[in-house]
Formats: structure tokens, sequence, C-alpha cells
């Protein structure tokens, strides 16, 4: 069977080096990663954090100046155990963000709150308990589980928001081919032509909702975190690295390596920021979280974020942690399944740390 132009010239060639996969993992392996974290003492290490910081802000394409919110709530409806208000804002002139507050109504006021960041797939509606046909549903399905209902269940206040890109905040050609088809492309990459990404986007609009949550008496702005699956964990982990107003964070299907998954693997264009290799690893922004409280969990058969590489990064970003003498304050789970939010130890994980 023909596989292509070198058949039958196997022995002139070295047909390895024409795959550009293997190219670019070399190209990983010499990357220069000039800020990545090197053990040193407390001191050192904040000042590590600092730089790194500033430069994955640049590298994001940087944020802009605050502006109004002009927050608006759409509808209130109550449920036997919390209320959902549907609201929205402006992360920045022109770019409204939608979002649902799922308030316990147990809960004694000003509540812990956590931001829950859905991955691809429908969007904010499927962790928010909301079936496809826009319906209320009370069963918790594959792949997400309705986790913005279960931090509710742990006693947290939950503010859901739509990442750009899924759900509502998607263009007309995407949204015309249902509501699964991610709308990414072409975004992300005009964020690109312009000097800006998408993630940096998203991240920004992380940001804002902590501003939004600030303005409400009844959420806690002081005790703030960051819950997110897949898409989401990765603007969990950008977010809570960047703002450290977020108190706790936890990172569902993301913490990995660069090189074992957007380099090896098909992912979406929003995982990719240009020139972050030249200063630093994934793990390496994951530390600029330490010594706040920091949740990972990973399926040990997911196949788009490898098991192996999501433990070697789990104790690269715990030796961060370390320096602070805070270890325990950064945990993992493995658990037999694949790509899909856990929740397990992590969710309990999170309502200890932000309920204090």
């Amino acid at each position: 069977m023909y596989t292509g132009p070198l058949d039958g010239f196997e022995d002139k060639v070295r047909l390895e080096d024409f795959d550009p996969v293997r190219y670019t993992l070399a190209l990983h392996d010499a990357a220069p990663m000039e800020l990545a974290f090197k053990p040193g003492t407390r001191r050192q290490t904040e000042l590590w954090q600092k730089k790194l910081s500033a430069k994955v802000t640049d590298l994001l394409g940087g944020f802009p100046k605050r502006t109004p919110l002009k927050s608006v709530t759409l509808e209130v409806r109550e449920f036997p155990k919390y209320r959902r208000e549907k609201f929205v804002f402006e992360s920045r002139p022109g770019m409204p963000v939608l979002g649902y507050l799922l308030l316990p109504k147990t809960a004694r006021t000003p509540v812990a709150t956590a931001i829950c960041i859905p991955g691809h797939g429908r969007g904010v509606d499927d962790i928010v308990g909301i079936a496809p046909d826009g319906k209320d549903r009370t069963e918790k399905i594959y792949y997400e589980y309705d986790f913005a209902i279960q931090a509710v269940e742990q006693g947290l206040a939950a503010v859901a928001i739509e990442p750009l890109g899924f759900g509502c905040r998607r263009d007309a050609k995407n949204k015309a081919k249902g509501l699964e088809q991610k709308a990414c492309e072409p975004v992300a990459g005009s964020a690109l032509l312009l000097g800006q990404t998408i993630l940096g986007w998203r991240v920004w609009d992380v940001m804002r909702t902590i501003d939004w949550i600030e303005t409400r008496p009844e959420l806690d702005a002081k005790r703030v975190g960051c819950i997110g699956i897949s898409g989401g964990g990765t603007c969990t982990v950008f977010a809570s690295a960047l703002d450290t107003r977020v108190k706790a964070a936890m990172v569902s299907g993301y913490l990995n390596t660069f090189r074992s998954c957007i380099m090896s693997i098909a992912h979406c264009i929003d995982n990719y920021v240009p020139g972050i290799l030249n200063w630093a690893e994934m793990y390496d922004i994951a530390g600029l979280i330490a010594p706040r409280p920091l949740f990972s969990e990973a399926g040990e058969s997911d196949p788009i974020f490898p098991i192996a590489a999501s433990v070697e990064s789990f104790h690269r970003v715990k030796a961060v942690y370390e320096v602070f003498g805070a270890g325990d304050q950064v945990q993992q789970e493995t658990f037999n399944g694949p790509h899909q939010f856990w929740g397990v130890k992590g969710l309990p994980f999170m309502a200890e740390k932000l309920r204090g």
C-alpha cells in the first residue's frame, strides 16, 4: 500500500527526520526557558515570581485599563437549595460577559465564592444544570458534571462565567453549527494578529469577575477561589498565577507540560502563548500561585493530557511550595477515568481553604 512519496527510498533518507512533531520537541528540549524555577531562598523565589508574572502578562498581550462594569441582572430563579441569578457585565468596552451566580440559601453571608470556568463544549450552561434544550436537569452528566452546582453543595457560592468562544459568546457562523461547536477560531487567530491572545482576554474576564464579586455584598471578595476543567483549567492556572486575589485554585484536566500535551497532541489554538517556552514551562506558571492553596486532578486515562506528565508537573509545582514551607497547600488526585471533572477530593479541599 502506498503511504507517500518516500516509499522505496528508506535507504536514502531518514523517515523520522520528516516528522515535524519530533523536530519541535527537540526545539522544546533546547529552549532557553530563561525564567524557569530554580530552588533558592523564599526571597529569591518571590523575586522570580515577580519577574515571571510580568513576563507572562506581556506574552498574553497585556491587560487594558479597568472600565465600568455596567452590570445588569437578566433573571433570578429560585431552586430548593440555591438562588440562581443570570447577569452580564462588560469586561472591557464592547466585550460583554455572561455569568450565573449560584448563591446557597443556607450559607451565612458574605459567602466564600468560587469562580467556575467550563472547558470546551456547550459552555457555562453545562456546569450550572441547564440541558441542551434550555430546561433544568437534575442529573449531573459527563464530562463537567455541573461542577458549579457541586461547589454550591460544598457551601460555596459559585460564579460561573461563559468563556469567550463558547456558548452565547460565539460568532454567527459557529453558532449555526450547533451548541457543541466551539468558536475559538477565528477569534484566537485574530488575537494573535493583534499581538494579543484569546487566553489573555479570558484571564482578563476572570479578573473582572473578581471586580464584579467585589460589588456584591453577599459575596466575600476576600475569599475567592477559581475552579476550571480542561480549557477552563488553562484559564484557572493563568488567572490564579497573575491575580493574587484568587485565594485558592482547583485545576481539573489541565496541569501537565507543554511538551507532553499541546506540543505532542492536537489541541485547540486557544492553548498557545507565543514565545512562552523562551521563558518557562507550564509548571513554572502554576508555581506563581504558591503559596496559595492549589489542587490538581487528572484522569489516568486522559488521552489529551497524559497522566505521567500531569504527575511530573505536580511534583515540579510542589517544589516551589516547599520553598515557602507550604508543601501541604498543594495537592493532587489522580483517578481511574478519562478527561473529565472528578472533584472527590478537590472540591472539599477548595471548600476548606476558602471557608477558612
